[in-house]
């Protein structure tokens, strides 16, 4: 037990840490591909995924660490994934951003955890289980894609880290704009920590890193999985309503971790402060919430589970869900985003006309 909290909280809290600071969100990326056609979060998540891949398969090469693909449920994956992408645009945030932002004082993203937490719980021990089970049982055989197609997983890792190479190498020769910046109040480690900017790429790296280090970690205490943000989020409020103890795993102490390290670092970088949304915005984040829940449930993952682990581990289930956690994303963005302006936009148009 006292290496579970120990090292759970350790790796949740590098974690919450490095995403805080680089300000690696997700629904932010899956967002920006389609409003302002900036691809360079979505970018990180490759880096990640690669960086990931690469260094868990030599984790299983060595047998220092164990992982079976299983089967695929693919029409729950669909259906999750794409529930789940709209759910993180109405919560302003992903599974794993939640967690962070709650860290930061952001008390929208509380209302959403809560959500996010209940809904969860509910599609695994509730009254959506057999619907949640019943869905799951639509299933292919085999989720590995190198058992699908007989072929090596390393010529897999290998062509998908060749594409990510040469995404880099395209994005550092493009030209770098000059974003304005307020001197720096401190020096050393604490300015490099505290108040450089962050690269999203850098950040992406060591995502990946610690994403590796979660694997030993974690099957060290009995849990044959690295990162992973909606079950142990769903086992937290089960224990605190049962009191089962069958509940607590080393997944419980990686997002309360999260939760730990992102507090440390707006504490460190002086972001930290409680701020209340309005009545709209609390209901906007508690739906988008329920619907985060909902939708990692059915989809076995969230944007770490499925979108950066299995991703990583070379699943159809990862990159599928990937793909519809996207659409979900764009989906749930032309409707709260897109259409809104663009009905505003042609009023003010037919206002000025009427004037002139």
């Amino acid at each position: 037990m006292v290496q579970m909290i120990v090292t759970g909280l350790l790796c949740g809290a590098l974690l919450g840490f490095v995403m805080q600071r680089g300000r690696f969100c997700l629904t932010g990326g899956f967002r920006d591909m389609y409003i302002a056609k900036d691809n360079r979060m979505f970018y990180a998540l490759l880096i990640a995924i690669a960086v990931q891949s690469v260094g868990v398969f030599g984790l299983i090469q060595f047998g220092l660490v164990e992982f079976s693909a299983g089967t695929f449920p693919w029409v729950a994956t669909i259906i999750g994934s794409f529930i789940f992408g709209i759910g993180i645009v109405f919560a302003g945030g992903c599974a794993t951003g939640t967690w962070y932002r709650a860290g930061e004082g952001l008390l929208g993203s509380w209302i959403a955890l809560f959500g996010y937490m209940f809904m969860s719980a509910v599609m695994r021990t509730g009254v959506l289980a057999p619907i949640d089970q019943s869905m799951k049982s639509v299933q292919f055989g085999t989720n590995s894609i190198a058992e699908t197609t007989g072929l090596s997983v390393w010529l897999f890792i290998a062509i998908f880290v060749g594409i990510v190479l040469w995404i880099v190498i395209r994005e550092r020769k493009k030209p770098k704009v000059a974003i304005p910046a307020m001197r720096p109040k401190r020096s050393g480690l604490a300015h490099l920590l505290f108040e450089k900017r962050w690269h999203p790429f850098f950040t992406a790296v060591l995502v990946g890193l610690i994403a590796i280090l979660a694997w030993p970690l974690s099957e060290a205490t009995g849990r044959m999985y690295g990162l992973g943000i909606t079950t142990p989020s769903a086992n937290i409020l089960q224990y605190l309503v049962t009191g089962d103890m069958t509940f607590v795993n080393w997944g419980v102490f990686l997002v309360l971790g999260i939760f730990l390290g992102s507090l440390i670092a707006a504490k460190g970088s002086r972001e930290f402060r409680f701020r209340m949304p309005d009545a709209k915005t609390g209901i906007r984040s508690f739906i988008g919430g329920n619907l985060m829940g909902f939708g990692a449930s059915l989809a076995g993952g969230c944007s770490i589970g499925n979108g950066l682990v299995m991703t990583a581990m070379m699943t159809w289930q990862g990159w599928v869900s990937l793909l519809f956690m996207i659409l979900g994303t764009w989906t749930a963005s032309y409707f709260v985003f897109i259409r809104p302006y663009t009905k505003k936009k042609k009023a003010v148009v037919a206002e000025k006309t009427v004037t002139a």
